[in-house]
């Protein structure tokens, strides 16, 4: 605030020094030139009968002539006062009015603005840094599961456009560059509420230096960035960043996966799927010779998983390498001369992974007409052409803003499901098409919602208290429901983290500690009417024993919930 006031002053510095010496100018000529009162005796004014003379003159007010009526060179003097002091004003009410039209003046007075309101913020909030098709898919999202979140954007165009999106909460949105230190403690990295960083800007330096700051400043404040190259995330892991996504590197082990274990594959989507996301029928990609479009950083790591597989790839691309391992053919693609160079009749699949969505969508429409039985990847660049990508249908459509948002939900929705994640990916078939089944039953098609509980004072005290007792509770004790202890709740168990160990899909006999970790799976209000069990003596006295079911607004609130 007091940055703002003093480059207001600045600006107005000329004119309010100009109606000085117009105030100081008259009252000394008024006391200096002598008048005449009744008498005709002379008299000349006190410096105090100046200044209020000139006060009510200059400001257009007007008393009269006091304390005597004016001789003529008075009278004169006082013209020149007038038009001076009107001059004067003039200019000074132009500069303020120019005040409105001042970059700096403005920005000043948004940033102090927006410094108050993150002070102010009194919830746990996240940082993220990069307004962009990602970024907006990960505000959606927190603001659709009521949490707070800070936007520091170095476009001003699309920082402003942050308060006319439809959020249920006011969002708090800084035009700034995030790399400047001083511009994220401004966003409130410093303070205790921040739950993490989202380093989701399009410049990987950027990211990168984030990612530095936030270590340096706030170590134990989580960073989840993204980065484009695979040099850019070596250097990030290197400083310790706790989550690092390069969206191309990503698909390529997502593809891999879906090749090698489509079950693995189809359950992991599924759980990292964003809101409104349904569960996909099992369609892997199949095995065979394989057309790549495209060989840059998206291509490269298409290739890499499809070799880790042991697939024949052909790439086509108008600056294909010079390498005898890989065969390859020049040319964008989108004609069917180069496609049918590279083998595309007898083909299983086509990549079409260029930076241009609209030739991406020509080579795999020319493609299918080669070889209406392809299977078709297509790599979708800008959110903005859904429509077209959803008519063509295709098989898979990588979207990055939409990968990096799915993984960067997951991290912020619950940090245990990234382990769960890692073993859901090594495990069998059989153990993936059981898991599914069984969320398939609590939950429905729709992608579940994650949670985690902490068995602590903080997060779950009635329970805690009980586990300190050395109460008896098990994981069937959390799954119960409040209204009803003999009907289950819409969620299963899926891992299990404690100081010496860690179970996946925990038996519903697993003996609970003081200070375990759960995550879980289910329907959001599942997760609603547990929080009462975790939180209020009279529901886990009720669920725990049978005895005392709770009654009046306790019940009444339960059954709303469901």
């Amino acid at each position: 605030m007091h940055s703002s006031l003093l480059l207001m002053l600045r600006r107005l510095r000329a004119p309010i020094i100009l109606l000085i010496a117009v105030f100081a100018t008259g009252m000394v000529g008024l006391v200096l030139i002598p008048g005449a009162d009744e008498h005709g005796e002379p008299w000349h004014m006190t410096m105090f009968q100046a200044f209020y003379f000139t006060s009510y003159t200059a400001s257009t007010i007007g008393f009269g002539e006091i304390p005597h009526e004016f001789t003529d060179r008075q009278r004169l003097w006082v013209t020149f006062i007038i038009y001076a002091s009107v001059i004067g004003w003039a200019y000074l009410v132009a500069s303020l009015l120019s005040l409105g039209r001042d970059r700096a003046v403005r920005k000043s007075l948004t940033d102090s603005r927006f410094r108050r309101r993150v002070d102010a913020l009194v919830e746990p909030f996240y940082l993220i840094c990069g307004f962009g098709e990602t970024g907006q898919l990960i505000a959606r999202a927190l603001d659709l599961r009521g949490r707070r979140f800070v936007v520091v954007e170095i476009d001003e165009t699309r920082a402003q456009e942050v308060d006319l999106m439809d959020f249920h909460q006011a969002p708090l949105a800084l035009a700034a560059d995030a790399r400047l230190p001083d511009r994220l403690a401004a966003a409130g990295l410093r303070r205790d509420q921040c739950r993490g960083v989202l380093a989701l800007t399009n410049d990987d330096q950027a990211n990168l230096a984030v990612a530095m700051t936030v270590r340096l400043l706030e170590p134990n404040v989580p960073v989840l960035a993204r980065a484009m190259n695979r040099e850019t995330a070596a250097n990030m892991a290197s400083f310790g960043t706790h989550h690092i996504i390069n969206p191309f590197a990503r698909f390529g082990e997502q593809l891999a996966l879906a090749i090698s274990a489509p079950a693995n594959y189809r359950l992991v989507s599924w759980l990292t799927g964003l809101p409104g996301t349904r569960l996909n029928p099992e369609n892997s990609p199949p095995r065979g010779a394989w057309v790549v479009c495209g060989y840059g950083r998206f291509g490269r790591e298409v290739v890499r998983a499809f070799h880790a597989q042991g697939l024949e790839v052909t790439i086509i691309d108008p600056n294909a390498p010079d390498d005898p391992r890989i065969p390859s053919v020049r040319g964008l693609g989108t004609e069917a001369t180069p496609l049918a160079a590279a083998g595309i009749h007898t083909a299983v699949g086509i990549v079409a992974g260029t930076d241009d969505d609209v030739n991406n969508l020509s080579i795999v429409v020319t493609a299918r007409e080669l070889n209406p039985k392809l299977f078709t990847i297509v790599r979708q660049n800008l959110h903005a052409n859904r429509a077209l990508f959803d008519a063509f249908d295709a098989d898979v459509t990588m979207v990055s803003s939409e990968l990096i948002a799915s993984e960067c939900l997951a991290v912020v929705r619950a940090p245990l499901l990234a382990p769960f994640l890692e073993i859901a990916r090594r495990s069998d078939a059989a153990w993936a098409h059981a898991l599914t089944a069984r969320l398939q039953a609590a939950c429905g098609e729709p992608t579940p919602a994650i949670w985690s509980v902490t068995l602590n004072i903080a997060d779950a005290p009635a329970m805690y208290y009980l586990l300190m007792e050395h109460g008896r509770v098990t994981v069937r004790d959390l799954l119960r429901q409040p209204s009803n202890r003999d009907e289950m709740l819409a969620c299963v168990p899926l891992f299990l983290q404690r100081t010496d160990e860690s179970v996946a899909l925990p038996d519903d006999r697993f003996v609970l500690q003081p200070g375990d970790r759960l995550l879980f799976a289910g329907r959001s209000w599942a997760r609603n009417q547990q929080q009462s069990l975790l939180r209020s003596d009279k529901v886990r006295d009720y669920v725990l024993t049978g005895r005392d079911p709770p009654v009046g607004w306790i019940w009444r609130r339960l059954k709303r919930t469901q």
